[in-house]
């Protein structure tokens, strides 16, 4: 019988927001090809979604589910949900049907395979928005039929994840407000309490200040990719015993 060799812990470092603004994917890059950060995922319905794509291919990268702003992907998507613009209506995202949801989803996965040439490795939600039941459901299909894990951010989440089949992470850590989330401080806290056992994924917003767009977490993210860039923080995760991985082992549930 062959021997499971497979850790007692697993880590994941996901940089979200690739494709949001060139500023962000600059930082973004950096973090994957010098730091510690391992992952990341893509907003495809940006007018910079396809120059991010191009630099990131060979890297492991999943699709940042958008209905929060911008155009849709899928062409039909319902005239009834989209602003006047033709955009998403963020605010109504929670009354998305899930066929609607399923749909659009799946439109945005089969871009970002064109856009990059290779395979998604996961999905999560920009915003977190499959907080909403409908939201989830409609994500769960399309990620059961493309056998990709999907984000969970708590134990709710995880439980109806993995009733649909879908595989998730064991724990979920970040958060992005006023101040920068990943500090050296926090990064040296949280990898000190990583779970013994299971697949933890730290999300996290590296970036060089936004050229473009708006955000509210613009400076904060200069400190995140700071952080992930130092030499300190690749020496504790090898004191640790840490590899930073991906999402691409996981099996479904």
């Amino acid at each position: 019988m062959k021997e499971d060799v497979t850790p007692p812990r697993t880590l994941i470092l996901n940089a979200d927001d690739l494709g949001y603004d060139p500023g962000i994917t600059r930082g973004i890059l950096q973090a994957l090809r010098e730091g510690v950060v391992s992952s990341a995922t893509l907003l495809v319905n940006t007018p910079w979604s396809e120059e991010a794509a191009r630099q990131a291919r060979g890297l492991a990268i999943g699709l940042h589910l958008n209905l929060d702003r911008g155009p849709p992907i899928g062409p039909d998507f319902p005239r009834e949900w989209r602003s006047a613009e033709g955009g998403f209506v963020g605010a109504r995202v929670a009354e998305l049907p899930a066929d609607v949801v399923a749909a659009e989803a799946f439109a945005q996965l089969r871009r970002l395979e064109g856009l990059l040439g290779q395979p998604a490795t996961h999905i999560d939600v920009h915003k977190h928005l499959h907080r909403h039941p409908r939201v989830l459901e409609g994500l769960a299909r399309v990620a059961r039929r493309a056998g990709l894990p999907v984000r969970s951010i708590d134990a709710d989440m995880r439980a109806a994840l993995r009733a649909r089949c879908v595989a998730t992470n064991d724990h979920f850590v970040g958060e992005s407000g006023e101040s920068a989330y990943w500090t050296p401080e926090r990064f040296a806290q949280a990898l000190a309490g990583l779970p013994a056992e299971g697949v933890t994924e730290w999300m996290c917003h590296p970036g060089h200040l936004p050229e473009v767009v708006t955000s509210r977490y613009a400076a904060q993210r200069e400190v995140e990719l700071a952080t992930f860039l130092q030499p300190r923080s690749r020496e504790v995760l090898e004191q640790a015993g840490i590899r930073p991985t991906d999402f691409r082992h996981l099996t479904p549930a």
